[in-house]
């Protein structure tokens, strides 16, 4: 007889991006016709030969960097963030506010985790980042779905006639994963207000924070003497120094909160790599001008994304949302996107995820969109794309 299997589990819906991954997996793509992949959100390239270099040189030289560490973090990292952070945000966060996670997600389920329970509720803007739909669904918490206007922004009135006595948090997203679109500083205070008269969390992912078009903080929570009193801060350094495969991540909250934090690194990872604390700390005090680099071409990769849009425009298509790492489409066909994404690896070798893997089942909405994550193709990619999506032509 099989072992049994938590129902939990076994309802969550498989991880889009492996999904993904299956659909071209033993595809031979024509030679004039390579795969463009805008599938996922992540850097391709390693991370800077010097930030390389400091890390190889910590990993030969560095005892502690093969040991067990603090389970919350290099101390010195941890500082170094609390001082890079309250200058940036013009703010007051202090070492002892801050975690070193195993990269964001860690950081969200280690969030979740202090704040709920099986059979509460946490609401989440759609479309939602799946990871956190995911950790939900897998730790039996109600993902409350929060429905977003034309602009994909949420609103607080629709949000406040959703909270119920099991409502625990609110979480966002900005830059938001999978739309694309930076919520305004006033929309964000308002959240912040709305849950703290609720007496809720506002948990606040900001991994895609380095890659903002706007110049200076893109909110003021921080500024509160008392923001640690209702926000959570997550941040990834993933984005920003390219160390996705070293899985760091931080969150800012009460030190309190951290306390219990504590408990579930130590039970799940004890400890986050001593080798990547050190390159994201080595990132934080040398590599401000090369990030800033970084963040011009992301940018200069989503004009190219604006300015080329008009030629689907014409077609039928529509830009939705358009920032940080992505594109949020709606298309023109009457195949919903599920199909749509698999007709498009066939008949144009582009993978993308479909809308149905950030909206709740059934809706009508994941049906008619797509996400495109544009930061890892250039502009010569972006033309080939939009020619490609040009041509296509599926049963309307």
């Amino acid at each position: 007889m099989p072992l049994p299997l938590n129902p939990a589990m076994m309802t969550t819906d498989v991880s889009p991006v492996p999904e993904a991954a299956r659909w071209v997996a033993g595809v031979t793509f024509p030679p004039d016709r390579p795969l463009i992949n805008v599938s996922q959100a992540a850097p391709v390239a390693p991370p800077p030969a010097a930030l390389r270099e400091a890390m190889a040189q910590a990993l030969l030289e560095e005892t502690a960097s093969h040991l067990y560490g603090p389970d919350l973090g290099l101390p010195a990292l941890r500082e170094a963030l609390a001082e890079q952070v309250s200058g940036q945000y013009a703010g007051q966060v202090s070492p002892a506010q801050v975690a070193i996670t195993s990269g964001c997600n860690q950081a969200f389920a280690a969030a979740i985790a202090t704040l709920a329970g099986p059979g509460d509720e946490v609401l989440l803007p759609t479309p939602w980042y799946f990871n956190h739909k995911m950790w939900l669904d897998m730790s039996s918490i109600r993902a409350v779905p929060l429905p977003t206007d034309e602009a994909l922004l949420p609103r607080l009135d629709v949000a406040e006639e959703r909270i119920t006595p099991r409502t625990r948090a609110i979480a966002l997203v900005s830059p938001n994963n999978p739309a694309g679109v930076e919520y305004p500083a006033a929309l964000i205070a308002g959240f912040r207000d709305l849950a703290r008269a609720h007496g809720l969390a506002l948990v606040i992912d900001e991994t895609y924070r380095d890659f903002h078009s706007g110049e200076g903080a893109p909110h003021e929570l921080l500024t509160d003497p008392d923001w640690d009193d209702t926000v959570i801060r997550l941040y990834s350094f993933s984005k920003a120094y390219r160390l996705t495969g070293h899985r760091i991540g931080a969150m800012m909250s009460s030190p309190a909160r951290l306390a219990e934090v504590e408990k579930f690194i130590d039970s799940v990872t004890i400890c986050p790599s001593q080798v990547g604390q050190r390159g994201a700390l080595w990132g934080i005090r040398n590599l401000g001008n090369w990030l800033a680099g970084e963040r011009q071409e992301v940018l200069g990769r989503r004009r190219a994304i604006e300015q080329g849009f008009p030629r689907l425009a014409a077609k039928g298509w529509r830009l939705k949302g358009c920032g940080a790492y992505f594109a949020y489409v709606e298309h023109p066909f009457a195949l919903p996107s599920d199909q749509l994404a698999r007709k498009m690896v066939e008949e144009a070798s582009v993978l993308c995820l479909p809308g149905t893997m950030f909206e709740p089942r059934g809706a009508a909405s994941g049906a008619r969109h797509l996400r495109i994550a544009y930061a890892n193709i250039d502009r010569d990619g972006i033309a080939a794309l939009f020619e490609r999506l040009e041509s296509l032509e599926p049963a309307r």
